[in-house]
Parts: structure tokens; sequence; C-alpha cells
């Protein structure tokens, strides 16, 4: 039998954090293993591969793939961040905030495996 998940929703975002499943969550938020917590990056110039290391660790049976949400605009990733998740196996979808964050509620509702990693606007 399939478990049943229940991934939290982001029904907001703005203000320079996040409202999940109708609580507010402060600053950049990581959603891994359909867990919502606080996440210590800011900005993009901020993000390294030890950033996403639960990610990683997570390892490619939990995660398909890391949606990263960058900001107000959307810009690309450091390198080393995609070449971290390229040896893991691990698939990176890069977009501003307000769109990843969209697009992780219909990823989840579908029943797709990904992390989301997004930098508070």
């Amino acid at each position: 039998m399939a478990e049943l998940r229940q991934p939290p929703s982001i029904d907001a975002y703005g203000g320079g954090g996040f409202r999940v499943s109708g609580r507010r969550l402060e600053g950049s938020l990581l959603i891994l293993n359909d867990i919502p917590q606080a996440w210590p990056v800011a900005s993009l110039a901020d993000l390294g591969p030890a950033d996403i290391q639960a990610v990683l660790d997570a390892g490619i049976g939990q995660v398909e793939f890391l949606l990263l949400g960058v900001g107000a605009r959307v810009a690309p990733p450091p390198p080393a961040l995609r070449k971290a998740l390229q040896d893991a196996g691990m698939g990176l979808e890069v977009m501003d905030t307000a769109t990843a964050a969209r697009v992780y509620n219909v990823l989840v509702s579908e029943g797709r495996r990904l992390a989301a990693a997004l930098i508070a606007i």
C-alpha cells in the first residue's frame, strides 16, 4: 500500500516570508520530504552547495528534483550548485520565487516528489 502523503501548500508569499498550510513562516523556505522549514539563504549571491546539503542527503529516492525560487527575478544559480545536484542524479528547475511557489503547488498535487528551496521576497 502506498504511503499517504500530505504535502504542505504554499498559500501566500511576499513580505519577507510565506504562508504555508495556513501558518506564516518568516524568511526563506525549504520544503523537503513534505516538511516546511526555515532556510537560511537570503539571496542568490549567498547560495552554495552547502545550503542544499539536506536535499542532497535525501537522495534520488526521495527527491526527483529541486525547485529553486531565486527571488524577485529569475537568474542563473551558481554553477557549483547545479553540479552538486547533477552529481547526485537530481534535476534542477530555476524560476523566480513567485512562479516557483505556484508551480510547487501544482507539482505536489500531481504526486511529484520534489524539494522546494524558495528565497523570500
